[in-house]
């Protein structure tokens, strides 16, 4: 692989590694913000403290103390997956890659090493870098005498390998986050769930006549953090398929890249 890629790969990934060290906490910081300056706003609530029907502000902050937490879970999914979306577009590189990959083999199948090297570079992005990096070695080893056909195929899969293994790291970057996201945040609202029941069964183990205005008050609560918690958990789990697809597919491509270059060197050198 070339220099500049070898440099470039790890850059990128001290920045997603930076870039999830400040989301983290700064998503739930501001979600304490919005939970008692906007949720818990005074206007969102009637004269005994509930919240006016209606007002959705109100009914969300009804579900106490763990709403900040799910809601952090849904900035953080959110601005991942941003982040996610902007770097994956971006290793897809410019233009469509099938047409891509009909142009290099294009230039393959006439031996034309240097216009697919052309192509590739003009395509950038992880499948062009691989390529090019790919192409950069088949030149260099094409009329090296030193070594036999065999072992130059070996050279070119391990190149291809190689390459792919560098770039790989930086788009699976912060997926773990989105999939532990997935999991916790169904968690945490099980857990928001039993406070707000413990609640209503405390209203009505009271002696005398159960509080109803308390009841309802656990009753709800468990059920907002219910539905906030599926609600992020779903949102987590189709971003981090979605983008694992879409690497997948990215994959592939390198795949089908390396195959041709390495079956239409063993071709030109038989």
């Amino acid at each position: 692989m070339s220099q500049e890629t070898n440099l470039n790969v790890p850059q990128k990934s001290n920045f997603a590694s930076t870039f999830a060290a400040v989301v983290i906490p700064l998503s739930i910081v501001i979600s304490i913000l919005v939970y008692w300056l906007v949720l818990g706003d005074p206007a969102n609530f009637n004269e005994k403290g509930e919240p006016i029907p209606g007002n959705f502000l109100g009914l969300i902050h009804a579900g106490g103390v763990i709403v900040p937490l799910l809601l952090s879970f849904f900035l953080m999914v959110l601005t991942f997956s941003i982040e996610r979306f902007i770097t994956i577009q971006a290793a897809y590189g410019n233009g469509s890659l099938n047409q891509f990959v009909r142009k290099v083999k294009s230039h393959l199948s006439s031996n034309d090493i240097d216009g697919a090297i052309e192509v590739s570079e003009a395509q950038r992005g992880s499948v062009g870098n691989v390529t090019t990096s790919v192409l950069t070695r088949y030149k260099h080893i094409a009329n090296d005498s030193s070594l036999s056909k065999d072992k130059k195929v070996e050279e070119l899969q391990k190149e291809v390998e190689d390459s792919t293994a560098l770039e790989l790291p930086h788009l699976e970057k912060n997926l773990n986050i989105l999939a532990t996201l997935a999991s916790v945040g169904t968690l945490v609202a099980l857990l928001g769930t039993v406070i707000g029941m413990i609640k209503a069964f405390t209203a009505l183990s009271t002696s005398g006549t159960p509080n109803a205005e308390a009841l309802a008050s656990g009753i709800s609560e468990a059920l907002i953090n219910t539905a906030l918690g599926i609600s992020v958990s779903a949102i987590a789990m189709i971003m981090y398929n979605f983008f694992n697809t879409r690497i997948d597919n990215l994959t592939h491509k390198i795949d089908e890249i390396g195959y041709t270059i390495n079956r239409t060197f063993a071709d030109n050198n038989k």
